[in-house]
């Protein structure tokens, strides 16, 4: 157990929580959510130590191990792998240095003889023998390969690095486990095998995702951060959303009566209960929504973006056609003699165990970047509109966003015309005043999606959208997609997002492509693609 009790911090006159109090116990998974700036992470510093709020208090049960995913990429540089992730159960890693150290002692004594014995007593309690095997288990569950396990930290590449510092946080079944995004920079193979790890998990875990499926797939309560306000709901994800959308849409109904409003809800969670005793999660963290009542729903305070992607004409029949596109680094082949006709209305989610392959496939189509073989065309009627993975070329001048936004316009457009775009992605007011290079990761995300919709564009092509954005610009960026009449190429590692926009998969290698027409779960629940997907790579 882990209580909260009495918690306020504030920075200035900006007040980020007041009078918290909220206890996490059991076998439970609490999923920390809300608005960029709401204070999620700070949250969670609190909770693990690492952050002193300015009154009140965090209790943990006496005798309870906490494990926190750690954000310093760089403070085990000099360690081995394998090492790194036993250093996260630090009694036992403790414990094991000091009878090594006593092993190596010259002149060992009858004092020191009965000390190890001692110590050697507390590692078998604590399966000290099948630690190293424990760790190296879950550093390839991660994607770690086994030649790496003895290598020193400085020599993994960053998303390495994650992976390992996950691993170190999973290590030794604490009692408490506190993961802040622990999704970033894993793909979605990945991320499928943390949901396995953490539905059998059996103690207490918080954590901060902006991974739906990943929230609603572990999650029995849902913990809201909002203004100044931390609140505790029973369900998942999908449940907080929906439940909260029939709440506000309740609340704006004046003429409905309470009986027939309670009568509402109750059928909505009975469905939602139904739905969920199929799913995967009911097998591990169990019955979900046994305890949900009415009382838990209530409407959010949340403000989503209205993303609207409207074509300025319709395409034709003839979209893109791609002939024998290759591409290779200096050091490996991203993708090889890629064949691809895209028909109208095509939603293909765009996979590669390599990033940098879709990005640079992206270029490619956008003529930001060339192919070493292969050739691609577009029909006569295609008009593109294009969302990079990488966006800093965008924001290096001072321009306020008005004028930032103006420069992607043919023609003179006055400021409401501007204002009318960027208000729909949430700047409204003195905001548009705001100088473009100063902006925060999120906001960038969101002035490109102006632009986007500003293009008007037959086919879009986007390069993982999620990146940067909170929870609601997400769902309302999912729902564009899903609701987009047009032609769509994207890349993700957003399970949800790619389950409910893609019609069609295609996925990428060194050694060829696999093209099928269905849906992302279909595609990976589906064996017989598994000889086929191992033999692009």
């Amino acid at each position: 157990m882990i209580a909260a009790q009495n918690i306020s911090l504030a920075f200035g006159k900006r007040v980020l929580f007041d009078e918290v109090n909220i206890k996490f116990t059991g076998n439970n998974c609490y999923g920390v959510i809300g608005a960029n700036g709401a204070g999620k992470s700070t949250f969670l510093k609190i909770l693990s130590g690492d952050q002193d709020p300015n009154s009140g208090k965090v209790i943990i049960e006496p005798g309870k191990r906490m494990a926190v995913l750690k954000q310093n990429h760089f403070e085990f540089d000099e360690t081995s792998v394998l090492d790194t992730v036993m250093m996260g159960h630090t009694v036992l890693w403790s414990i094991m240095k000091e009878k090594d150290a006593i092993y190596m002692k010259p002149d060992f004594s009858e004092e020191d003889g009965l000390k190890a014995s001692e110590l050697e007593a507390q590692f078998a309690e604590m399966d000290g023998w099948n630690a190293e095997s424990d760790a190296a288990a879950l550093l390839s569950g991660l994607g770690i390969k086994e030649d790496l396990h003895y290598s020193l930290m400085k020599d993994l590449n960053g998303s390495q690095k994650v992976r390992v510092l996950l691993a170190q946080a999973l290590f030794g079944n604490p009692d408490i486990l506190i993961l802040d995004e622990p999704t970033n920079d894993l793909d979605l193979q990945t991320i499928a095998w943390l949901e396995d790890f953490l539905l059998e998990f059996k103690n207490t875990v918080i954590v901060v995702s902006h991974d739906r499926h990943f929230l609603d797939t572990i999650c029995t309560s849902i913990v809201d951060v909002d203004f100044g306000q931390v609140k505790l709901f029973t369900g998942n994800y999908s449940f907080w959303y929906q439940s909260s959308q029939l709440a506000l849409s309740q609340r704006s109904s004046a003429n409905k009566k309470a009986e027939e409003k309670k009568k509402e809800l109750q059928e909505f969670i009975a469905r939602f209960s139904a739905n969920a005793s199929k799913s995967k999660q009911a097998t591990s963290r169990r019955k979900l929504l046994d305890k949900i009542n009415v009382e838990d729903i209530q409407p959010s305070t949340r403000r989503y973006p209205a993303i609207i992607f409207q074509q300025e004409r319709q395409a034709g029949d003839q979209i893109l056609e791609i002939k024998g596109l290759s591409k290779s680094t200096a050091d490996k082949t991203l993708f090889d003699k890629l064949d691809l006709f895209v028909n109208r209305g095509d939603k293909i989610a765009v996979l590669s165990k390599d990033s940098l392959a879709t990005t640079s496939l992206f270029q490619i189509l956008m003529g930001e970047g060339k192919a070493d073989s292969g050739e691609f065309k577009y029909g006569q009627t295609i008009t593109k509109s294009y969302l990079p993975n990488e966006n800093s070329e965008f924001f290096t001048s001072n321009l306020n966003l008005i004028d930032w936004l103006r420069q992607f316009t043919e023609g003179e457009k006055d400021e409401v015309y501007m204002r009318g775009f960027l208000g729909k992605m949430l700047f409204s007011g003195e905001e548009v005043f705001k100088k473009s290079n100063v902006l925060s990761g999120g906001e960038k995300v969101r002035c490109m999606l102006s632009r986007m919709m500003l293009a008007q564009g037959n086919l879009l092509i986007i390069d993982e959208p999620t990146n940067h954005l909170d929870l609601e610009s997400i769902q309302a960026f999912n729902n564009a997609l899903k609701d987009f009449p047009g032609t769509v190429l994207f890349s993700s590692h957003d399970h949800e997002f790619t389950q409910t926009v893609a019609n069609r998969i295609l996925e990428i290698g060194p050694k060829g492509y696999l093209d099928k027409l269905c849906t992302y779960d279909q595609y990976i629940e589906n064996e017989a693609f598994e000889p086929q997907r191992a033999a692009i790579y």
